[in-house]
């Protein structure tokens, strides 16, 4: 059923999340939203798509309950990063924000909000480039950022 809802109106999917997802629509270029029009036409592109959706909402949570009951984590450091703007932090807040709940995956977990849509990456590129060096260099500059 979802595939057949999005492949009937990818413009109207995508000019939805490129409008009302918190980032500003003039974010997206003409070519950017057209590209994102043509993936979304695709059928094979689209059940992928879906499909990625019933695993993380199945199959995903099935793995992750289990390795949480095993005791095991991610090994290796984790930056994770959020809009700013968006609900993520509210909805997680009793859990002790988006970071506490990484931290029950993995050990040496970094990151923060940043500022911006459910698309900061795209409407905060420079922002997000320079959050994920600072995570690669191993600098600390992450977690001295508000959120971390």
């Amino acid at each position: 059923m979802p595939e057949r809802l999005i492949l009937a109106a990818p413009d109207a999917v995508v000019d939805n999340a490129l409008s009302n997802w918190g980032t500003p629509p003039e974010t997206f270029p003409s070519a950017l939203r057209h590209a994102y029009i043509n993936a979304l036409s695709d059928p094979a592109h689209v059940h992928a798509i879906c499909e990625e959706y019933r695993a993380a909402a199945s199959l995903d949570r099935a793995h992750d309950e289990a390795d949480l009951k095993a005791g095991r984590q991610i090994a290796c450091p984790l930056l994770a990063l959020w809009s700013g703007a968006g609900s993520l932090a509210s909805w997680y807040e009793n859990d002790g924000g988006p970071l506490s709940l990484w931290r029950r995956w993995a050990a040496h977990v970094h990151g923060r909000p940043v500022e911006g849509g459910h698309f900061f990456p795209e409407e905060r590129p420079q922002s997000t480039a320079e959050l994920i060096r600072c995570f690669l260099l191993g600098d600390g500059g992450v977690g001295k950022q508000a959120g971390a």
